[in-house]
């Protein structure tokens, strides 16, 4: 798998990115390198204080919290990688360094066919009639048990927008699609900063009968580092195991 997930779901539109946002989006299965952003957020977590309590039942599954801090250290560690059914994927290990506790926050995203069945045309993911053959799915947290759609979009500046939709509950056998009005969608901007030399993010979940429930936006730099011990057979290798959710998810 030589093609970013990304540049699968995307196509063309993926070299409209700025050029720093392409390199972060751009790993690949076996090559051997992983990738490491470290930064502040300016504001991170749940602003209502009535939420948090609810917040706090399900700090298990590490994809909410109920803090909320401003100028909180993070770190973050990307990993492409196949996951055990085959699927291009890139999990994302976020740890949030509230001064009380260090909160993990990870997802999993994975590359999966369209729901359009025309054949590709190209390597950049692009069919005959410009509809991407691949989307991505998104699968949350520890338990990998919340899923949603991503649709991303390239702003005229070239920063890359995405909008979570259509989630799913995995519990056990049963798949629960939410419905809109209990569903809670993730609206996120990444981009490169030229001016201070650093990625920017902002990141905003917003449920229709609550409001904002989670905010991130910070800073961050970005470089790539090589698995230890480098070599064909680590390259090759699945996902670090503590990367690693307690269970994964193939349903779509």
């Amino acid at each position: 798998m030589s093609t970013p997930i990304y540049e699968l779901a995307m196509g063309s539109d993926f070299r409209r990115l700025q050029p720093e946002l392409q390199d972060y989006f751009s790993l690949v299965p076996g090559s051997g390198v992983f990738g490491i952003g470290e930064g502040v957020f300016e504001v991170v977590g749940c602003r209502q204080r009535w939420l948090r309590p609810l917040l706090a039942l399900t700090s298990g599954e590490q994809a909410f919290f109920p803090e909320y801090g401003e100028d909180v250290p993070f770190r973050i560690e990307n990993h492409a990688h196949l996951d055990p059914f085959g699927r291009s994927s890139l999990t994302a290990r976020r740890e949030i360094f509230f001064p009380s506790s260090t909160r993990l926050f990870h997802d999993t995203t994975s590359a999966v066919p369209s729901r359009t069945s025309a054949p590709r045309s190209g390597p950049s993911g692009d069919t005959a009639n410009g509809v991407p053959a691949t989307r991505l799915v998104d699968y949350v947290g520890r338990y990998r048990r919340l899923s949603t759609d991503l649709d991303l979009s390239v702003t005229p500046e070239g920063r890359l927008r995405g909008v979570s939709r259509a989630s799913r509950l995995f519990l056990g056998p049963l798949r629960l699609p939410l419905p809109a009005i209990l569903d809670a969608r993730a609206y996120a901007e990444q981009w490169w900063d030229a001016h201070a030399g650093e990625h920017r993010i902002q990141v905003k979940v917003i449920q229709p009968q609550i409001g904002l429930v989670l905010v991130y936006a910070g800073r961050f730099s970005y470089r790539l580092a090589p698995y230890v011990p480098a070599g064909p057979a680590v390259s090759l290798a699945p996902l670090p195991r503590y990367a690693e959710p307690e269970r994964w998810e193939r349903r779509l």
